[in-house]
């Protein structure tokens, strides 16, 4: 599973997380895959996770948590990015900000149960935040080291108390949080490293429970306690764990998956040709993939080895020949065109000029004494079975090579690519990540300092390891701007990715998704886009599971 790049990842996370042939599934997949009628329809899920599942379900973890969020965690309030932040309420019915915005109420919902079947309260969520607190490494988003001040229960209402107007924290705090129960959090072993945690046997509030996972398959059976009457209509779901990018494709092509968050060459002629009827995609655009340097490491640490690759990189290709032109080319700026064309600062990006210069970036390399009979020697690590991924990468290896940059690319299992890319164990990262209602968000997981760590600690986003007290002071200021001020402080983020260069954005990351017609309904379009729609997105995936019901 791409996820995001922050925390993710997550990190997707940026994380990846595929998925092994849907025969390793307990169960079968659609009607046609052993299901014996609508109410025994089972949904299988074909997103390559690039290792097998390690069935840990903790919702802060974010090597875990795209099979953990959205199928058995729940924010406060879902926030739909493509629609302009429109609010769903979810275990919150309604909040009210206090006096300029420093501190917010929520009013949490009544009758709502954990899946073992006791009360949810408004004590959980006081609780979940506080524990965030108290063990900074669950505190993926640094909430409390920029933001929060105090989180208190009193009946059924949440208050939380500000440094500062919060408005742009809302985000955060209402769709970005999983709520988690005191009642099994505050004891034993969740209590004594909740870091480490595993969640092997997860109660949560989601529509789903697991039962059970395995490393190739986890099965998810609706949640009898579920708060929402009747809902989901789909009882089970199956998450096998794909490796590689090939099988999880020929099980949506063959129909045996039928919700995909894939790439697929030639998408028509492969997949769409195989049920016209049935089969389509639909990829809306999101944040960045991006060549991420190690500022701590002693080459790329260097500014001017950064911007030769920059003035090296031709994004074009890269986007026609690694992602098939399904993935525009990005952009220098980081902001993702055309969803954010009204933040974008034309006139900074025209003036550093980022367009494929091989004289500037072979005069860039000597300045630093590399050339192409001296050349640079660089891992760039990746996710094994991302194939677009190792095509894009194949494209700039070949782009460097005769400026006197050679690129080794090297194709880890996802756990792997994960812990290295936490821990700063690489020289380049090939990653993508998430977004939010705005640039801000996606800039703030790349540049903010507190999401990064020492090497050897775990980043949740800021993997290059960026920091910056002048650029964190903008970040602490956007709350408190007005909407001008906003944009102001947007353009000096982007003048920073400029200058520093501590990434580069190579094509815009599209939602990838695939999804069948033939025994579900209910799915997100582009003229309906009530979520995100890739399995992959957090906490979108459980809206796209509470509308699919069987046809």
């Amino acid at each position: 599973m791409k996820k995001r790049l922050t925390g993710a990842l997550s990190l997707l996370m940026f994380g990846v997380l595929a998925f092994a042939l849907a025969a390793c599934g307990s169960g079968g997949s659609g009607n046609g895959g052993g299901g014996s009628g609508k109410a025994n329809t089972t949904l299988t899920i074909a997103n390559t996770s690039g290792s097998q599942w390690t069935c840990g379900f903790n919702p802060f973890n974010p090597a875990v948590q795209g099979v953990t969020v959205g199928f058995v965690y729940e924010p406060l309030v879902y926030i739909n990015t493509l629609k302009n932040a429109a609010e769903t309420p979810m275990l919150a019915e309604s909040y009210k900000w206090g006096s300029g915005k420093k501190s917010l109420t929520f009013t949490v919902r009544d009758g709502v149960k954990w899946s073992d079947g006791k009360p949810f309260t408004a004590a959980d969520v006081a609780f979940t935040f506080n524990l965030l607190k108290k063990s900074p490494g669950l505190d993926i988003n640094a909430l409390w080291k920029q933001i929060l001040t105090k989180v208190t229960a009193k009946g059924n209402t949440v208050t939380f108390e500000f440094k500062s107007a919060a408005g742009p924290y809302f985000y955060y705090l209402a769709d970005q949080v999983s709520i988690v129960p005191e009642h099994i959090w505050s004891t034993g072993d969740p209590a004594k490293d909740p870091v480490q945690f595993q969640d092997a046997a997860p109660v949560g509030t989601g529509p789903y429970t697991v039962d059970p996972c395995k490393p190739a398959n986890i099965t998810y059976k609706a949640n009898p306690n579920y708060w929402q009457s009747g809902l989901p209509k789909v009882k089970t779901v199956n998450y096998p764990a794909y490796t590689d990018n090939s099988p999880a494709n020929l099980d949506l092509a063959t129909g045996k998956a039928q919700w995909g968050g894939q790439f697929i060459p030639s998408i028509d002629k492969y997949y769409v040709s195989k049920d016209k009827e049935n089969n389509h995609y639909w990829f809306p655009p999101s944040s960045n993939v991006a060549l991420v340097f190690n500022l701590k490491h002693p080459v790329t640490g260097k500014l001017a080895i950064r911007q030769a690759f920059a003035y090296a990189i031709d994004r074009a290709a890269v986007s026609k020949i690694g992602e098939g032109g399904y993935q525009p080319p990005a952009n220098q700026t980081g902001i993702v065109l055309p969803t954010f064309k009204d933040w974008y600062n034309k006139a900074a990006a025209d003036k550093a000029n980022y367009v494929p210069n091989a004289d500037k970036a072979k005069q860039l390399l000597a300045s630093e004494g590399y050339s192409p009979s001296k050349p640079l020697n660089l891992d760039v690590i990746t996710v094994s079975g991302f194939t677009d991924w190792d095509a894009s990468l194949q494209e700039i290896k070949q782009q460097l090579e005769p400026l006197g940059i050679k690129m080794t690319i090297k194709d880890l299992a996802g756990q792997t690519y994960n812990t290295k890319i936490y821990k700063g164990d690489f020289d380049l990262a090939y990653s993508s990540g998430t977004g939010g209602p705005s640039p801000y968000y996606e800039l703030r997981n790349l540049l903010y300092s507190g999401n990064t760590a020492p090497l050897g600690s775990n980043a949740t986003s800021n993997y290059s390891r960026y920091t910056d007290p002048k650029t964190d002071a903008l970040f602490d200021q956007f709350g408190a701007a007005d909407e001008a001020q906003q944009k102001e402080i947007i353009n000096k983020l982007q003048q920073v990715m400029l200058d520093q260069v501590p990434l580069i954005p190579t094509t815009e990351s599209v939602s990838w998704y695939q999804y069948s017609t033939k025994d579900f309904k209910g799915w997100p379009t582009e003229q309906d886009p009530y979520a995100m729609p890739a399995p992959y997105n957090l906490p979108d995936l459980e809206q796209v599971l509470l509308r699919l019901e069987p046809k």
